[in-house]
């Protein structure tokens, strides 16, 4: 399976949530994960990079592709469990090619408003990409909200946003904690350095409404 974690606006989180990904299917699954960072600022590389130094940590396969890579993603799809493609965040060739072949793409957005304002391009550019690939599921997820019982109404209305053009929303979510940046720095996720806590549970959530939806569950866009 081919997982895309991409979008436009950058600073949703999508290198934290493609590496945590990658993590749940090596460690839950006991699956062959490929990491494909397409990010020109290769904020996964980097992370893989750490990653090797602690050899108490299941090593994760990584490469760099850009621009149009859809053949190479084809290729490498054959060779591993799952493929985990992690695209910077802006509308490039990359992004576009990987949208035309991966099985899911999710897209991070945090409950602002700069982050909303790209919801209407991002549904016309996943428009595009499923006359090319009819069967991708796409889906936004509510990254870095805010635990405060007050802001409740945030992640509601930010759902309803992404849900009203059409684009599945995933109920899990990811709340704004430290334990996410502190694995990162460390070639870690949160599932390894505190497997029990909430931000895993919140990784779990999200890893298992994924696998759980079906081509024919899908959307249909607008």
């Amino acid at each position: 399976m081919m997982i895309l974690v991409g979008g436009e606006k950058g600073g949703s989180g999508k290198s934290c949530m493609a590496q945590n990904l990658a993590v749940y299917f090596a460690k839950h699954k006991n699956a062959i994960v490929l990491m494909v960072d397409c990010d020109p600022q290769r904020t996964t590389s980097d992370w893989i990079q750490a990653r090797n130094t602690d050899p108490t940590l299941p090593a994760i396969n990584c490469i760099q592709l850009y621009g149009k890579i859809r053949n190479d993603l084809l290729s490498l799809k054959q060779h591993y469990d799952y493929v985990i493609v992690d695209c910077g965040g802006q509308d490039n060739l990359a992004l576009r090619a990987a949208m035309s072949v991966a099985e899911h793409v999710v897209i991070p957005l945090r409950p602002k408003r700069r982050d909303l304002k790209t919801v209407p391009h991002m549904e016309d550019m996943l428009s595009t990409c499923k006359m090319v690939n009819p069967k991708m599921l796409a889906s936004f997820v509510i990254t870095q909200c805010p635990a405060l019982p007050t802001q409740a109404n945030r992640i509601l209305e930010a759902k309803e946003v992404c849900s009203s053009y059409g684009i599945n929303v995933l109920d899990s979510v990811t709340y704004n904690r430290n334990i996410y940046d502190d694995s990162e720095e460390k070639g870690s996720s949160v599932l390894e350095i505190d497997p029990d806590g909430k931000a895993a549970s919140e990784i779990i959530a999200i890893a298992e409404e994924l696998l759980a939806m079906k081509p024919d569950n899908s959307h249909e866009f607008n």
